[in-house]
C-alpha cells in the first residue's frame, strides 16, 4: 500500500501528517480487497411494472416544488417537510425543514405505539388482554376502528386498529386502559420522547387530532420509527399488514407504499394544518431507508412523493464496508517508544452510506499528528479516516491504536536525544 504526506502543519514537536491511502477505481478497489466485498446496491424485489414506474418517477417525473438539501445537491420536492435517512448508519440523504416544527397529525401514533409496545415488551399488558371502552373512546372523532361502546376490546386487535385502520378509538381505549387516562399516557410519551432523542416535539393526545402546542418535526418522526424497527422488532409486523376487519367493518393499510409493497411501515396522517403526511421504511437487499414527508397537498400527491423520494433514496445512494473493525488501516510512527511504529486500526467496522459512483470521485486517507508520542494504549484515538469527494463535506472515522507502544527507559531516551538510540 502506498501513501504520500499530502500536507503538514507544525505544531509543537510533532506534524499534523495527512496519507493518502486510496484514490479513484483502482485505490477503491485495493480498499475493497481488504475489506471484503462492498454491499451492492441494494434494487428493490418488485413487479417490473412497479419498478419502472418508480424509476420514471425518481427522475423525469420532478415535482414542481422548493429544493431539499442533500449530499449530492439541491433536491426539489413538493413537501413542505422532508427527511430521509439511512437506518443503519443514520446518514441523512436528503433534509428540508427536518427540525422545524409541524402539526404530525396521525404520525403522532407511531409514538403511542412506542409506548404500547414497550408496556407489552416489560409483561404490562399482553395481546390477548381484553381493554375496557369508555364513552370518550367511543365518542372520539375522525378516522375510527369502530369500537363498541360499554364492551371490551382484545390489544392486539386495538393494536391493528390503531396502525392499519388509524383509529383515534383504539388509542383512547389503549390510552385508558395502560394509564388511566388519555392525559397520564401523554405524560409518559412527553417523558420518553426526550429519551429517544426526539428535542423537538411535545404531545398533547394520543391520536394526533389538531390542537395547539401539538408539534413533532421530521426528523423526530425518523427518530421513532428508527426506535419502533430497532426496539420492537417483534411487533414492528403490524405496519406492514395490509388490511384489518373489525366489527365487521374491513379497512385496508392507508400507506400506500406498504399497499403497493414499496414499504413494510409505518404510517400516514392528514390534518389541515399539517397537510397529507407519511412516514415509511423500506429494506432491500439488506438496506433500509426511512423517508418522512409531511404538507403535500393531497393523498394522492403524499403517495406519489413518498414512491418518489424513496426511490431516489435507493437509486442514488448505497452503503459500503470499508474496514472491518481490527482491521489495521495504516502506521503511524512513534517517538520515544519500544516499537518506531504503531498501527491505526479501525475501531468497530467503517460502514458509510456515500452517493452510488463515489469509486470513482472519492479519496481516502489518514490524518493524525506525527509522530505519536509514546506511551502509546491500545485502544487509543490516534487519527481519523478521512473520506474527501467533490460537493460533500469530509467524513471523519477515528482510527484506534492496534497495540500498546510502551516509553522507552531513561537511558535509552537520552541516547536516543544524543542521536545515538534507536531511529524513531
Amino acid at each position: 500500500m502506498t501513501a504520500g504526506c499530502l500536507k503538514a502543519v507544525e505544531l509543537g514537536t510533532n506534524v499534523r501528517t495527512r496519507r493518502s491511502l486510496f484514490g479513484g477505481v483502482a485505490g477503491i478497489a485495493a480498499c475493497a480487497s481488504f475489506a471484503g466485498p462492498l454491499k451492492a446496491f441494494a434494487r428493490p424485489h418488485r413487479h417490473a411494472a412497479h419498478a419502472a414506474k418508480a424509476a420514471a418517477a425518481a427522475t423525469t417525473d420532478a415535482p414542481v416544488g422548493t429544493p431539499a438539501n442533500t449530499p449530492i445537491g439541491p433536491f426539489d420536492t413538493v413537501a413542505r417537510w422532508a427527511y430521509v435517512v439511512d437506518y443503519d448508519t443514520g446518514a441523512v440523504l436528503l433534509d428540508k425543514a427536518s427540525d422545524e416544527r409541524m402539526a404530525p397529525s396521525s404520525l403522532t401514533k407511531m409514538m403511542t405505539a412506542y409506548i404500547v409496545f414497550g408496556m407489552l415488551a416489560t409483561g404490562r399488558i399482553r395481546l390477548e388482554q381484553s381493554l375496557p371502552v369508555s364513552e370518550k373512546a367511543w365518542r372520539t372523532q375522525g378516522s375510527k376502528m369502530f369500537v363498541p361502546l360499554g364492551q371490551s376490546v382484545l390489544v392486539s386487535d386495538l393494536i391493528q386498529g390503531m396502525l392499519i385502520q388509524s383509529g383515534n378509538d383504539a388509542c383512547i381505549v389503549l390510552a385508558e386502559g395502560i394509564a388511566g387516562s388519555e392525559e397520564r399516557f401523554v405524560a409518559m410519551m412527553n417523558e420518553e420522547a426526550p429519551k429517544l432523542g426526539m428535542m423537538n416535539s411535545h404531545f398533547l393526545n394520543v391520536t394526533g387530532l389538531p390542537a395547539d402546542g401539538h408539534y413533532m418535526t421530521a426528523r423526530d418522526v425518523a427518530t421513532v420509527a428508527s426506535h419502533l424497527i430497532r426496539d420492537f422488532p417483534q411487533y414492528y409486523h403490524y405496519f406492514g399488514e395490509l388490511e384489518f376487519t373489525y366489527n365487521h367493518i374491513r379497512q385496508g393499510n392507508r400507506n400506500v407504499l406498504v399497499d403497493k409493497g414499496l414499504a413494510d411501515g409505518l404510517k400516514t396522517g392528514h390534518t389541515d394544518a399539517g397537510g397529507f403526511g407519511l412516514c415509511a421504511s423500506s429494506q432491500r437487499n439488506g438496506n433500509r431507508v426511512i423517508v418522512v414527508i409531511n404538507g403535500t397537498s393531497s393523498s394522492n400527491e403524499r403517495a406519489h412523493e413518498g414512491e418518489r423520494l424513496m426511490s431516489w433514496a435507493f437509486a442514488n445512494f448505497e452503503n459500503a464496508t470499508l474496514f472491518r473493525r481490527g482491521q489495521v488501516v495504516d502506521s503511524a510512527p512513534v517517538w520515544m517508544g519500544e516499537h518506531r511504529q504503531v498501527p491505526l486500526v479501525a475501531g468497530a467496522d467503517i460502514v458509510m452510506t456515500l452517493p452510488v459512483g463515489w469509486q470513482q470521485r472519492s479519496h481516502i486517507g489518514v490524518d493524525y499528528a506525527s509522530p505519536v508520542i509514546a506511551p502509546v494504549t491500545k485502544g487509543q484515538v490516534c487519527g481519523a479516516l478521512v473520506i474527501s469527494a467533490p460537493n460533500m463535506a469530509d467524513i471523519r472515522v477515528p482510527l484506534e491504536a492496534g497495540e500498546s507502544v510502551a516509553k522507552l527507559g531513561l537511558v535509552a531516551r537520552a541516547m536516543t536525544r544524543l542521536g545515538h538510540g534507536p531511529a524513531q
